[in-house]
């Protein structure tokens, strides 16, 4: 259920912003917030699984339309001088809810049952659409474009196409990684799950650290930005293997990841909206498309590696890919042509 709503929100998010580019911002975040709340209190009342998988579906659609579109609104409200830590609070909301999201639904879940919780997650996105409703100017769209436009951006943006590639390989070794932190702990350190749960819990805070931090280097060393925050990603993980055997190990280890990966995820949106400014949101679809479906290899790549080589090799995984993010970035600095090129 989960990587069917993460394929849809990376498949279908490039077409729908494009479909939508008439339709003023304001609106249609309103719309998806809608949705939201609709979706999950489908999935809290639905009386088959077909017909959750089905709304996981749409909503996938819609989580991957607000990735596209929501860093680009708040940067659009705000100040030119604050964009990019407009931008760092946007991402430090996804890194926080992303991890703290499953400890915290499976909290509620033990306290309550599933399909409460979809209702609880139906009123918080209610109480989020209408302050939407009430506190968001109106943003018409300003450099939307035609679904045919979208998909020539990454032909005849090389600037883009770099940053694409560079995405795709660390959110694969990333993801990869992350996804069996917990079976890795379990072997190597004997956690238990409330040491996991709270490491976990750290590594996002950090996360939404790295995202605050980047929001002052990125305007003034974006590359530095990059290449410090991917380095941090190669050298965490190589800790983790190394002393993370240990509690302590582990949990310095999880910290400068989390650290290096807020980092790198702000770094990488100032990338893109660096390579094609007159385009953005259709430049972020598809970073969104990239990312999202990477996200999902990442995960079935990761899977295939420990069930045939063990849960340490993914750690091993994640390192040689983060390792080439970083050495595709560094390969292609110097000939990586002007802005919007």
């Amino acid at each position: 259920m989960v990587t069917l709503q993460g394929i849809s929100a990376g498949l279908g998010v490039a077409f729908i912003v494009a479909w939508t580019r008439r339709i003023d911002r304001r609106v249609l975040l309103s719309a998806l917030l809608a949705i939201l709340t609709l979706g999950n209190l489908v999935t809290a009342l639905s009386p088959s699984y077909p017909l959750i998988l089905a709304t996981r579906l749409v909503l996938g659609f819609a989580s991957g339309v607000f990735w596209a579109i929501g860093v680009g609104m708040a940067m659009r409200i705000v100040p030119e001088r604050h964009a990019s830590r407009a931008a760092a609070v946007v991402m430090s909301g996804i890194s926080i809810a992303t991890v703290a999201g499953i400890p915290l639904g499976t909290i509620l879940e033990n306290l309550t049952d599933w399909r409460t919780t979809f209702l609880l997650w139906s009123g918080l996105s209610l109480f989020v659409f209408a302050a939407v409703a009430v506190a968001v100017p109106s943003l018409p769209s300003t450099n939307a474009v035609s679904v045919r436009e979208v998909f020539t951006l990454p032909v005849t943006n090389v600037g883009l196409r770099l940053v694409l590639c560079t995405v795709v390989l660390f959110v694969l070794g990333h993801f990869g990684a992350y996804t069996f932190v917990r079976p890795f702990l379990e072997q190597s350190t004997a956690a238990t799950p409330l040491f996991i749960t709270a490491v976990l819990m750290v590594f996002g805070a950090a996360g939404a650290a790295g995202n605050f931090l980047a929001g002052h280097t990125v305007r003034k060393n974006l590359r530095g930005s990059f290449v410090v925050g991917c380095a941090g990603l190669v050298v965490s993980l190589l800790l983790l293997l190394m002393i993370g055997d240990r509690p302590a190990g582990a949990i310095g280890a999880l910290v400068l990841w989390g650290l290096s990966f807020g980092v790198v995820q702000l770094a990488q949106v100032t990338m893109t909206l660096q390579a094609a400014p007159e385009t953005f949101e259709a430049a972020m679809s598809l970073n969104t498309m990239a990312y999202n479906t990477s996200i999902a290899l990442g995960a079935l790549f990761g899977g295939l590696f420990a069930d045939h080589l063990g849960v340490t090799s993914v750690v091993w995984f994640g390192v040689g890919l983060t390792a080439a993010s970083l050495a595709l970035h560094l390969a292609t600095a110097r000939t990586r042509p002007p802005t919007g090129q």
